[in-house]
């Protein structure tokens, strides 16, 4: 998952989908919103959905594109109980202070 959001214009991509909150953005607001070619957006899109970190949706003619909230909080979830493991302090899981 970190590998894919190594990338700037995916970082970019995933950003807005999670600015865009759980009704996520569909590929034209997307592309509008990152102003990449719709190629390159397929591209950097593919690979965010292969990683579990975006899901898409087609309704009708719309590909409607969304976040999926629950990784990122795994994601986040195990970065935080990393945190300054080794240097012996334990860290606030509820709190938004960094190490």
């Amino acid at each position: 998952m970190l590998a894919a959001l190594g990338s700037l214009p995916r970082l970019a991509v995933f950003r807005n989908l999670l600015r865009a909150g759980h009704e996520g953005m569909n590929v034209t607001a997307l592309q509008t919103a990152t102003a990449l070619p719709a190629s390159t957006l397929k591209h950097h899109l593919a690979a965010l959905v292969g990683t579990g970190l975006v899901t898409q949706l087609r309704n009708g003619r719309e590909v409607v594109c969304t976040a999926r909230f629950e990784q990122i909080h795994h994601l986040s979830g195990f970065l935080l109980r990393e945190c300054c493991v080794d240097a012996g302090e334990r860290v606030d899981k509820t709190s938004t202070a960094s190490c």
